[in-house]
Parts: structure tokens; sequence; C-alpha cells
């Protein structure tokens, strides 16, 4: 990717800087809200648009896969556009496209208006973490990526459901939409008035359209087929397969091409010669997984087990986004003040979701919010932990010129982890819903004396409530249906956030194991650098006692000069 460098702004100046902050914050709220829209609002959204499965598919895959797009573009276009002016850009983009989508129901133009949110999104995040990055010194880094964390992972994970649910119950989707227009207005006028660094152009050269087009498609294949290969029950859908094998082609095309482009295409891969980018990659890709599928996971049990309403399901994750806060913010604080290594708090939030997924796996049909809630809250304290920790140290050893690029490709990790963590999820949950419902159902027959009971004793509560003994047994029967569908939905919930814990159980040797490696990797490479340097024959510079002293009367003598000059090259000889 082309070089960006930047000239940084006078830091004296707390009041544009706090500014600048702000404004950087409010722009990743625009997209919280806006990449959220559809976990709540997908029933409200189809019954308006009057679209099919199908066709509401499209409103996710076109916002998830220019966001991926925008991650990868933002790097080149910082190096051409100023900074204060993409992100002043991509923020009133996303305003203008949420106004234009919150008062229109036709389908066709929503997909188009999520393709400029999610590419505009995508820009504005990388933009905004990069100009954090460039404009303060190292040391205030911490609390300012824990404040940047707050609008890019808390907010979308926790505030955005809640705040969601709320409008759907009181007015409707369209109001979801509405609500980006004052933030992003506000956003831009605090990017505006604040200092913002500038860049120095550094021999930009032509954009890689060949490079662009093969990683959108690949990009758009894998989006839709992580996000609907569920429903279509995966390879047995031929146009899954179609696209699977297209997806793979063209970013196997696309590697090629990056190899034969020598650096000069459109990514820049340097910053995975940073043996700790490469671990907090890693790392990202296992915590985004965690982070999206324990975010749909639990709005998921609460609304399709627990008969939450929206609002409901979104206020049960709000407590947890204060503890999430909080220990951003704690961590933060142990960094910056206390001056711990960031990699001392991966480990308590590792175990901090583990231990919380393993509680919600005991939850049950006759659980509430009071039930589950010590577990949420531990959920957020952990991914406080753990996000802040890869952050810092994914971009510790990256400079000014690949700094940008690193932001994009953290970024796209963390967005496939979480795309591959929901796909895995809903799939386990559907296939054990059905297994379940099998094994539940042969051992739920006329026979049993216990399910006979159950059968005449609802039965009976039906007729004596008026209903007619025919029908009440029909009832029942129904009644008791639902009963084995509805435990046979609870188990398979309880075994998916099991597998989240399991997760990490598995996960945590192996990047324990990955970071051991590319430690001694980097390490034996550094050694071959300097046993290289050393083999290199050094120009033998001339020592004093092999310099002839001369009189200062001699100096004025071009013969005597000549004479010395001879007098020197004897004397090195025999050096």
């Amino acid at each position: 990717m082309t070089a960006v460098v930047i000239a940084i702004p006078d830091r004296n100046r707390p009041a544009t800087g706090a500014l600048l902050v702000a404004g950087i914050i409010l722009a990743t709220l625009t997209e919280a809200i806006a990449s959220t829209v559809l976990s709540l609002g997908r029933g409200d959204i189809i019954g308006d648009t009057y679209a099919t499965p199908d066709e509401f598919a499209w409103l996710d895959v076109g916002y998830t896969a220019p966001k991926l797009i925008g991650f990868m573009a933002a790097a080149w276009l910082m190096n051409r556009v100023s900074p204060r002016c993409l992100i002043v850009s991509s923020t009133i983009a996303m305003g203008a496209a949420c106004a234009l989508a919150a008062i229109t129901t036709q389908l066709d133009l929503l997909v188009v208006l999520r393709v400029m949110q999610g590419f505009s999104g995508g820009v504005l995040l990388v933009a905004g973490q990069t100009i954090i990055f460039l404009a303060y010194p190292r040391r205030h880094q911490p609390i300012l990526q824990a404040l940047f964390a707050i609008g890019s992972v808390v907010a979308p994970a926790t505030i955005a459901p809640a705040f969601e649910g709320w409008l759907l119950d009181s007015q409707s989707w369209m109001w979801i939409f509405f609500s980006v227009v004052p933030v992003a207005l506000a956003a831009a006028g605090f990017l505006l008035l604040a200092d913002c660094p500038a860049p120095v152009k550094a021999g930009p050269r032509p954009f890689d359209w060949l490079g662009f087009s093969l990683l959108s498609t690949a990009l758009f294949c894998f989006t839709y087929v992580l996000g609907q290969g569920s429903r279509w029950d995966w390879f047995e859908e031929r146009h899954i397969v179609c696209l699977t094998v297209v997806g793979a082609a063209t970013l196997l095309a696309f590697l090629g091409q990056q190899m034969i482009a020598k650096g000069q295409g459109l990514l820049d891969f340097t910053p995975f010669r940073s043996d700790d980018f490469s671990f907090a990659f890693i790392v990202s890709f296992v915590a985004g997984a965690a982070l999206f599928g324990s975010a749909f996971l639990i709005p998921s049990f609460a609304v399709s087990v627990l008969a939450f309403t929206p609002t409901d399901a979104g206020l049960l994750l709000l407590p947890s986004g204060a503890l999430f806060i909080g220990a951003l913010l704690i961590a933060a604080f142990l960094m910056q003040v206390r001056r711990i290594p960031p990699i001392a708090t991966v480990p308590f939030g590792i175990l901090m979701i583990m231990v919380a997924m393993w509680m919600l796996s005991g939850s049950t049909i006759e659980s509430g919010a009071d039930d589950m809630m010590p577990a949420i809250l531990l959920r957020g304290l952990g991914l406080g932990f753990l996000f802040l920790s890869i952050t810092l140290i994914a971009f510790g050893k990256l400079n000014h010129q690949n700094l940008a690029s690193g932001v994009g490709l953290f970024n796209t990790g963390r967005q496939l982890g979480g795309l591959m963590g929901v796909a895995w999820l809903q799939t386990l949950i559907e296939n054990n819903v059905a297994a379940n419902v099998a094994m539940l159902g042969a051992n739920v027959t006329a026979g049993i004396p216990a399910v006979s009971e159950r059968l005449a004793t609802t039965t009976a509560m039906l007729a004596a409530k008026g209903m007619d003994p025919v029908a009440a047994g029909r009832a029942a029967t129904s009644l008791l249906g639902r009963a084995v569908a509805g435990q046979s939905t609870v188990i398979a919930f309880d075994t998916a956030f099991n597998a989240v814990a399991l997760l990490f159980v598995v996960a945590a040797p192996v990047m324990v194991t990955i970071k051991i490696g590319l430690a001694r990797y980097m390490r034996k490479r550094t050694e071959q650098s300097s046993l290289a340097l050393r083999a290199v024959p050094m120009p033998i510079a001339p020592t004093p006692d092999m310099t002839p002293s001369l009189p200062p009367s001699t100096l004025a003598s071009n013969a005597l000069v000549e004479g010395s000059q001879r007098q020197m090259e004897d004397a090195q000889l025999p050096a």
C-alpha cells in the first residue's frame, strides 16, 4: 500500500484535541448504529418492504462486504485525501445514506444505501483510529484507544441494541436510521473545528484496480456464504458452492497478484513482519468470534426462548456495557500509569469470557434476566480487558508508513472472525435443534405413563375451561409438541454457549504456542541479520599513527604536499 507520512499538529492545544477525540468517537457511533440495525429490526423491515428472505439477505451482505472493502481501501485514501476530509466526508455520507434509508421502503434503494453505509463505516473506523495514533504520543494511547473502543466495540455490542430495541417498540425501524443523522452532523462539526494531522504527500502511485476488483469479489462471495450458508444448508445448495469456489479462486488470484506487484499492490503486508501484530491479528480473529458470537447468542436466546420484547432483549446487554467500559478504563490506567505490559491482561480477559459462557450454558426456559445477569456482566469485564490489550499489542511497533494498513487488516480480521463465529453458531443451533427434537420426540410417546398422565391432565384442564373434549385432546398434544420444541431449542442454545467457552479452551494454548513461535522466529531472523552485517567487509580508515605529521611550512608547497601523499601511501602498505 502507498506509504502515508503524517505531519503531527500542535499537541499543546487541549481544547481542539478534545474536539478531535469527541468527533471521532461520535463518528464511530454512527457506524455502530447502522451496523446493528438489522439484528432486532429484521422482522419489521421485512414486513414494511415486502421482502423475501433471499432479497432481505442483500441488506446484510450489502453492508458487511463494503465495510470490509472500506477497511482495505482506507490506507490508500488517506494518502490521497487529508485525514480530516476523509473522516468528515465518510461521516456525512453515512448520515446522508441513513437519512435516505429512513424515508424509503424500496428494497433496491435500501440495498444501495446499505452499500454506501458499509463502505463509509469501514473507512471512518480505520481513519479515526489511525488519526488518534498519529496525533498523540504513544504514552497517551491506552486511554485514547479505550475511548475509541467505546464507540467502535462497546456501542455495537451493548449500547446500540438497547437503544434500537426501545425505538422499535416505541416508534419504528425508520427512527433507527433517523437517529444517525444528528450524531453524524455533530461528529462532522467537531472534526471540522479540531486540529487534525495533515498528510505530507509521499509519492502516491496509481490505484491498484485489478487487486481491488479481485479482493472485492472475494469479500462479497465470502460474506454471502458466511451470512447465508446456514440457511441454505451450506454446500447442499449449488449457488453456495459456486460462490465459495469463486471467492477462493479470486482470493488466490489476488494474493498472487500482490506477490507479483512486489509492494506496489493494493495492500501493505509489512505489518505482519512484526511478531506482535501477527499475534494480535490472530487473537483479534478469535476475539471477534467471541464478541459477535455472544452478542448474537444472548439476544437470540432472550427473544426466541424467553419471549423477551426487543426492548427487553436490548436492555439485557446494557449493564454489561457499563462493565465493558469500566474494564477498558481500568486496563488503560494500568497500562498508562502503572506501566504494565498490554499482554498481562489478555489471560484475565480470556478466562472471564470462558467462565461467563459456561455460566450461560446452564440457562433454562425458566431463566430470567436476573439469572443471566452475573454471566453477562462477567462477559463485559472480560471483553474490556481483552480488546484494549490486543489493540495496543497490534499497533505498538508499527510506524507511520504502515499504521493505516495495519489498522485496516486488524479490523478485517476481527470482522471476519465475527462472521465465521456467528455462522458457526447458527449452524450449530439449527443442527442441534433438529437432533434434539428427534431424540426427545422418540422418548415422548403415548405409551409412556408420564406422557399419558400429562396429556390427560392438560386435556382435563382445557375441557374444564369449556373446550370440546376432542379439541382439548388435540390442543394438549400440540402443547406437548411445543414444549418438546422449546426444550430442544434451550438445549441447542446451551450447547452453543458451551461451544464459545470451549473455543477459548482450544484456542488459548494454540495462541500461546503461536506467540512463542513468532518470538523465536523474529529472534532468529534478527540474529541472522546481525551476522550478515558482521560479514560485510568494512573499509579500513587511516589511523593517526599511519598518517605522517608535516610541519606547517610544507603545506604551502604543492611539491611537498605531493611528496607527503606518496609517503602516506607508502606508510599504509604494510597495514
